[in-house]
């Protein structure tokens, strides 16, 4: 890392910063593989499929989680440019990152593949970059496939952008056809970057990853002035001063520069352990005579999903603490807080983004500190108000109050979706059967449709993605979006093993659910509870109110099995004494729920069974 790049500062009229939006497998990392050899920045040695995507995680489901750049050199029209590719995550739970990298270009390829057309996370994200007056190239990949329709797909495209379908560029990033046309019209169409070169240095941070040896690198798009290294900079949301051990730039690995001047992208390393001091949005200025105004649009990241995480074995517990401060480092979106449950023992209530974001951390943390762990079913934040006055903040079930509530307040979000005309029926049916409220429909092409729902928050994070998947045979697709709140007939379902609550098993439902989740919660538990001694019921109850009811049969044991005959009196006297044993057996035992029957009840499997409270693994 230590040599240094043979650039100062480039002019601002040859450089061109600009993303790719596209929805997840429509080849955007195959497209950006291209684009590092074409540009002669990756040799045929360093070479290696989905290059930006540096996670194990990331390479296997073929998504990208952390944003990544890269600077590429390009001659076009006999004149040398820098072209800076920000590499975004395409998921919703990334809405937030994804909007603050696009801040940071002036342009975006906006890449489609050919046989499957504009999906709604895509869409979601090309009106993202339009609020942001991006300038957009509309591309469709994967024109090599047979399956491919790039006539109809072009006329969908400029139907939604608003161009010729003769404008939309077609390429195949797989074979490399048309990508070195597609990186000279960047440079014809992309502006280049606007900044005042001696104002007082403001840059954007897009991105930040911990670095087990050098501690926070954080990712910049410079826009006023210069950044350069032994600079004493402050961070404008915090206040924290550092100062900068080196400025670079990354060329497709990171190279130490001599600083960075407008319009131009690279790191900061300040020696900072701490990714929370690095927030993503937040505005970099030097510390004397910086600027008073920060750049617009930084906000703090707010868990929107909140599960709770319990290691199987207990003793695992500082192993997990250990695992969630040093994923933190690299992820500040993560939350938690120390939890205890009477059933899973000691663990910790985390906060994510959505529920991508709960899925990968979880398989991060088993993958990398080889954890085993129980997730409980996410929940949302409700707002629950008494007739007292008093109000609570209810992320866990457990927390439910006991007074007299008066309502119930849960988070809404606008839904959008993108499906085949043809399914336009199963796709009402769901949403209604989720309580929601149709805002509109248009039609993208003559087979296309595109849905406009409001959702409660609460039935989309469990079991709506793969029902609204089944039920389209995987065509359909989904984006949204929080939309406030409403207060909604919501309650607590408790699950009672012998009279006595299990906490883990309680969920907050809407008032028309709870017979059907109690019912079904009941049924599961009866199967999975090995039988004891004596008859166990198992209550679902709403308050005081019972409104369902299994028993797990009692295993007889026969203690006449050594009596051969002889008087009645004796085994009667025999049966008694077992009588007599079976009732002080209950009064004094609690009934011992087995480690894999909590995992079975809070798994995948329940999802659809358990009224939609399962967990999406």
């Amino acid at each position: 890392m230590s040599t240094f790049a043979d650039t100062t500062f480039t002019p601002p009229e040859q450089i061109r910063n600009f993303c790719i939006i596209a929805h997840i497998d429509h080849g955007k990392s195959t497209l950006a593989d291209r684009m590092l050899q074409f540009t002669g920045v990756l040799g045929e040695r360093a070479y290696r499929d989905q290059y930006l995507d540096r996670m194990d995680l990331e390479r296997e489901r073929g998504i990208t989680i952390k944003a990544q750049n890269v600077r590429l050199p390009w001659q076009a029209g006999g004149t040398d440019h820098v072209l800076h590719l920000i590499d975004t995550p395409g998921h919703v739970d990334f809405s937030y990152e994804v909007s603050r990298a696009l801040a940071a270009c002036e342009g975006a390829i906006l890449l489609v593949d050919a046989a499957q057309g504009i999906e709604a996370q895509t869409l979601a994200n090309l009106y993202l970059a339009l609020d942001k007056d991006l300038h957009i190239i509309p591309v469709l990949n994967k024109i090599d496939l047979p399956a491919a329709e790039p006539d109809k797909y072009a006329a969908e495209l400029a139907h939604i952008i608003g161009c010729e379908p003769s404008d939309v560029l077609r390429v195949s990033a797989k074979t490399g056809h048309g990508v070195r046309e597609l990186l000279d019209e960047v440079v014809r169409q992309v502006p280049p970057p606007v900044g005042e070169a001696d104002a007082p240095a403001r840059a954007m941070i897009f991105d930040s990853v911990y670095d087990t040896y050098r501690g926070v690198v954080t990712y910049i798009r410079v826009i006023d002035g210069k950044i350069t290294p032994r600079q004493r900079i402050k961070m404008m949301s915090t206040g924290a001063t550092h100062e900068l051990l080196e400025v670079g730039i990354i060329s497709p690995d990171p190279k130490s520069s001599k600083g960075l001047g407008v319009g131009e992208v690279g790191y900061l390393i300040t020696g900072v352990k701490d990714v929370r001091q690095s927030k993503v949005g937040d505005t970099v200025t030097s510390e004397k005579h910086g600027a008073t105004e920060p750049l617009p649009g930084y906000r703090e990241p707010q868990p929107m999903v909140y599960s709770g995480l319990y290691p199987m074995d207990g003793s695992d517990y500082p192993v997990l603490r250990e695992a969630l401060e040093k994923l933190q480092l690299n992820d500040a979106s993560l939350t938690f807080e120390p939890e205890t449950s009477l059933a899973l023992g000691f663990g910790f209530r985390c906060g994510f983004l959505g529920l991508l974001h709960l899925e990968i951390t979880r398989a991060r943390l088993e993958r990398e500190y080889n954890l085993d762990l129980i997730a409980t079913a996410p929940n949302v934040v409700y707002q629950v108000y008494l007739e007292d006055g008093t109000d609570f903040e209810v992320t866990n079930p457990s927390d439910w109050p006991t007074g007299k509530i008066a309502e119930v307040h849960e988070p809404i979000s606008k839904v959008t979706l993108i499906a085949p005309s043809e399914f336009i029926g199963a796709i009402m049916e769901l949403c209604q059967g989720k309580r929601g409220q149709l805002l509109g429909m248009d039609y993208l092409s003559e087979d296309r449709v595109e849905l406009r729902y409001q959702l409660p928050l609460g039935e989309i994070i469990f079991d709506f993605f793969d029902s609204l998947k089944s039920r389209t045979r995987g065509y359909a697709s989904l984006d949204y979006e929080e939309a406030g709140e409403q207060a909604s007939d919501l309650v607590k379902v408790d699950i009672l093993l012998q009279g006595e609550t299990v906490d883990a098993f309680s969920a907050i439902v809407h008032k028309d659910q709870a017979y059907a989740y109690g019912t079904k919660m009941a049924t599961r538990l009866r199967e999975l509870i090995p039988r004891q001694q004596y008859e166990v019921p198992i209550q679902a109850a709403i308050g005081s109110r019972i409104i369902a009811r299994e028993t797990i049969r009692a295993i007889r044991k026969d203690v006449l099995a050594k009596c051969y005959g002889g008087d009645i009196s004796r085994k009667r006297k025999l049966l008694e004494k077992q009588k007599e044993g079976k009732k002080r057996m209950k009064t004094v035992g609690r009934v011992e729920v087995p480690q894999e029957a909590f995992v079975a009840a809070l798994s995948a499997d329940t999802a659809g069974d358990k009224g939609g409270k399962g967990n999406k693994k």
